[in-house]
């Protein structure tokens, strides 16, 4: 969608004007009163995220208005504005209208944050992969949006609109990712996107480094190759870095590219399968963040360094019982085939130590006990390094992204132990504190600095359409990642 300012409404296009409940505080406009009255009559109350369209007479600002509610005036948050735009999206999106107006409604106190905000709702809510529908038009999405701002506000509004089109149209290029069919979206032909990202950030000091099973064979990667056995396609590490003049530290973000899992000879059940084509989706934030650098240019060094392989039940597929060794030496009992993500991240992680960057973070659809904990809207969170993760909260706090920290009790690595390797991939408590123990198997492959580990397993997929998230892939947490870059 394209995002224009101004600080005049024009009469040619739909007017979308926000309202508060209660006493329906309309702000910003002098016609309120006389369109307040009419919004009255259809029993609208301002009641969040509702709607009311209007067809004033003449002397209202424009032919078409569409009203939002914004629930009470005290609970208003840039959260809100988000949804709120959302739902404006939605609205015009009904009336089969291409373009439209927005009047920003100056009710935080930091009006940068909330056309910030406002124009995320927008950019994130016009979504729709429709890429293999017959009828494209089934849900044809509206084209150029224009903000209403205060004069004295559209300088730093040309900076807020400007950022929040780069992050949210990164993270409608991760939906896209994660939304395609996992027999297209492969190991290989993710590669070559990640050819493409490099090809487009070269010129902004962005490299890229491509392992393919031989070499991975001679960095001694054995748990990454191991879980490959199974695939007819073959397994994959990618390796980019950017590196600006004069970078503050350096971030190594290692992402998880299970590009289709089946749960290997640990099958899943037919249901559970269903939408295993989101298990790359770690790495697929990687790859929206390195879109993004060369336009945001933030002042430290990035390595995005990417996993890539399915998990298979092939006939030299890897075993219950099996042993791999690690590109670090340390040699993992394989319990459970379907707790492979954990085994090509320990290759990754070993691979991101020798790097030596200040902070590693790794991002992983890792297990489905993080979405019973917190649910389809919380990453959980695991780490060494408190602050790091007060900053990670902070970063996703700016774009409506949610992480809750998980201590990593030290006490369960007990159920870690194996008798015949030195780590085994799942504990032999099988009930218990499944996503602690991910974080602790993870541990054992970090090697030095500081480190979090972000289990994204709920937040990274919706089952439904929700406000401004579609159903299928959210690109959940390009944004927050490119918040902290920015933040260093």
């Amino acid at each position: 969608m394209k995002i224009n300012l101004s600080s005049f409404v024009s009469k040619k296009t739909p007017l979308v004007l926000f309202v508060c409940e209660k006493d329906l505080f309309l702000p910003n406009i002098p016609e309120g009163k006389k369109i307040l009255e009419d919004a009255k009559g259809q029993g609208f109350t301002g009641k969040e995220f509702s709607t009311a369209t209007l067809q004033p007479a003449s002397g209202s600002p424009s032919s078409l208005v569409v009203l939002v509610g914004l629930g009470d005036k005290k609970n208003i948050s840039s959260e809100t504005i988000r949804r709120a735009g959302a739902t404006a999206v939605k609205r015009v999106r009904s009336l089969a209208q291409k373009s439209f107006q927005v009047l920003n409604p100056n009710l935080l106190k930091n009006v940068s944050s909330e056309i910030y905000a406002l124009t995320e709702g927008l950019v994130l809510s016009d979504y729709a992969f429709n890429k293999y529908k017959s009828n494209k038009e089934e849900k044809m999405l509206p084209e150029e949006a224009t903000l209403i701002v205060s004069e004295k506000y559209l300088d730093s509004a040309k900076e807020s609109v400007h950022l929040a089109k780069i992050l949210s149209e990164s993270a409608c290029f991760v939906r896209n990712l994660v939304n395609e069919p996992p027999s297209h979206m492969t190991p290989g032909n993710l590669v070559s996107l990640a050819k493409e990202v490099w090809k487009e950030g070269k010129s902004s000091s962005v490299s890229i480094k491509i392992y393919e099973k031989e070499s991975l064979a001679k960095m001694g990667m054995g748990s990454l190759l191991g879980v490959n056995r199974g695939s007819a396609e073959p397994p994959f590490l990618v390796h980019l870095h950017y590196k600006p003049q004069g970078a503050r530290q350096s971030v190594a973000l290692v992402g998880k590219g299970i590009t289709f899992d089946s749960g290997g000879l640990s099958l899943k059940p037919a249901e559970a399968m269903e939408t295993m084509k989101m298990d790359m989706a770690g790495a697929a934030s990687i790859l929206g963040v390195f879109r993004a650098i060369p336009q945001i240019k933030p002042k430290v060094e990035v390595h995005g360094i990417l996993a890539l392989t399915e998990n298979m039940p092939g006939g030299k597929a890897y075993k219950p019982g099996d042993i791999l060794k690690a590109m670090n030496g340390k040699t993992i009992e394989v319990l459970n085939t379907d707790a492979e993500g954990r085994l090509v991240l320990a290759d990754a992680l070993a691979y991101a130590g020798k790097l030596k960057p200040d902070v590693t973070i790794d991002i992983a659809t890792l297990t489905g006990a993080c979405i019973i904990a917190l649910g389809s809207l919380v990453a959980g969170a695991m780490g060494n390094d408190d602050t790091l993760f007060q900053q990670i909260q902070k970063a996703g706090e700016m774009c409506g992204e949610k992480f809750w920290q998980l201590p990593l009790i030290s006490d369960y690595k007990e159920g870690l132990k194996s008798p015949v390797a030195d780590i085994k991939n799942i504990s032999s408590v099988r009930k218990e504190a499944g996503s602690i123990i991910g974080g602790l198997f993870l541990q054992e492959f970090v090697n030095g600095g500081h480190w979090i580990h972000l289990d994204i397993a709920g937040p990274a997929w919706s089952d439904k359409e929700f406000h401004y998230l579609s159903q299928g892939g959210t690109g959940f947490p390009t944004r927050t990642l490119l918040h902290y870059l920015l933040s260093i």
